[in-house]
């Protein structure tokens, strides 16, 4: 295996974030992550919203809730999957570990955007 390039981690990490997110927060994903997690809202009597997040069952299906509503944990399992393939399959995943590196790099920008304009 040849050394990673500073650009290269970087593409690799921008795209683990993304991939992450996605996994873990992101609303068209939620059909992959409601057999595993239950989210429940309870409202303050300020009117704040808190939501908690749960696993369901027990075995593999709570470690998997327990991976998925865990953002950190997400990222773990996110980065092996991307790093090895982008390692043992480069021109397989070149395409979309672009592709989720320039969409990483959209969210940052729509955050920072965001926070400017409050």
């Amino acid at each position: 295996m040849t050394e990673l390039t500073g650009f290269e981690f970087l593409l690799l990490s921008l795209a683990v974030f993304r991939f992450t997110h996605l996994i873990v927060f992101d609303s068209i994903t939620e059909f992959m992550r409601s057999p595993f997690i239950e989210i429940t809202e309870e409202e303050q009597e300020g009117g704040e919203v808190y939501y908690y997040i749960s696993s369901r069952g027990t075995g593999i299906r709570k470690f998997v809730g327990d991976v998925l509503s865990c953002y950190w944990c997400t990222g773990i399992w996110a980065s092996i999957i991307i790093f090895t393939g982008f390692i043992w399959l480069y021109d397989f995943m070149i395409f979309p570990v672009y592709l989720l590196a320039i969409a990483g790099v959209a969210a940052i920008v729509e955050t920072i955007l965001k926070a400017i304009k409050k």
